[in-house]
């Protein structure tokens, strides 16, 4: 399960939301294991039931009238029954702070708590968003990504098999570059795969013999992107004269990534082979599927009616004798 902690979570936020811890930030780290955030409303007045533990809890205009109404035993009783959903942090909105005596029963129960000088719509949908990127389902693939007339085609294959001279040959012919050798993969909430770079490797292609080149340097900055929807993986392989590789196209098969399943094509090699002009044909031919022309089903519909057509001729001419 992902998790952040409360500090890292201010220190990405800090400026973007106006954040400011109004105590100190406790020594101990504190870990944000959900990405909901919640706020506490019924919760001060009593009732809790249905409310999940762990949340991130914000305090609104809301929250702090209806505390301001208390007197100060009834509003350690009202924050308590919000301490025992054990929130690794409370927000607090418009920078309006917290009673005294409140502040002393969060601090003893080392619950940070940070000010924000924005209104709770604008800090729910801040933190919301920040939250909802961080939790996304993630992994790491070992291949090269490349947009290919606007398909994202990750490439993979054993060590040394060609994927970034492949990308280089795309990349040449006004395609572009997302990630080489190490592509960062995360789930997003419409079940789609975003494709990024290595922080570290950036718009590097390592080709043998050459050395690593710096993509953007070399073809400029219309040569790469920042990440791209992974939409067809492109296996390439040795040519294996035993292998039955797919003739037909009729049966699509498919890779999980993440619990999302992508088309999987594997393309096998051999000297003299154009693997670069048939990258931009899979890409081509699967935005034609795309818009909803299949060029194997067409072919197959024209065998049959073919095959049709000639056992009609067949059967009539065997039923006239003259």
């Amino acid at each position: 399960m992902t998790e952040i902690t409360v500090k890292a979570l201010f220190d990405s936020l800090e400026e973007a939301l106006g954040l400011a811890f109004l105590d100190e930030c406790p020594e101990k780290p504190a870990v944000i294991h959900a990405r909901d955030v919640h706020r506490p409303g019924m919760a001060l007045m009593g009732f809790a039931e249905n409310f999940q533990a762990d949340r991130i809890q914000v305090f609104g205009e809301s929250e702090n009238s209806f505390l301001a109404t208390l007197g100060s035993g009834e509003q350690v009783q009202a924050v308590s029954r919000v301490v025992s959903l054990n929130p690794p942090v409370i927000f607090i909105a418009r920078n309006k702070g917290l009673p005294k005596n409140v502040r002393q029963l969060l601090k003893a129960k080392n619950i940070p708590v940070i000010n924000s000088l924005l209104p709770a719509v604008e800090l729910l949908s801040g933190l919301n968003h920040h939250l909802e990127i961080a939790f996304q389902p993630a992994t790491e693939c070992h291949g090269t990504l490349v947009d290919v007339y606007g398909v994202g085609l990750l490439f993979t294959g054993r060590s040394g098999i060609g994927k970034s001279e492949c990308s280089l040959d795309l990349i040449e012919r006004g395609h572009r570059l997302v990630a080489d050798d190490m592509v960062e993969i995360t789930r997003t909430t419409d079940d789609m795969l975003m494709g990024r770079y290595n922080e570290l490797l950036r718009h590097h292609l390592e080709i043998r013999g050459v050395g690593p080149i710096d993509v953007q340097a070399v073809f400029g900055i219309r040569a790469i992107r920042m990440q791209k929807r992974i939409e067809v993986e492109v296996e390439l392989e040795e040519w294996d004269e035993s292998k039955d590789y797919d003739r037909v196209g009729m049966d699509t098969n498919y890779k999980d990534i993440l619990g999302v399943k992508i088309p999987h094509i594997i393309v096998p090699l051999f000297p003299g082979k154009n693997i670069t002009v048939i990258a931009e044909t899979i890409a081509l031919n699967f935005m034609l599927k795309i818009y909803g022309y299949d060029a194997a089903e067409v072919l197959n519909d024209r065998i049959v009616a073919t095959m049709k057509n000639s056992n009609r001729l067949r059967n009539y001419l065997q039923q006239d004798p003259e």
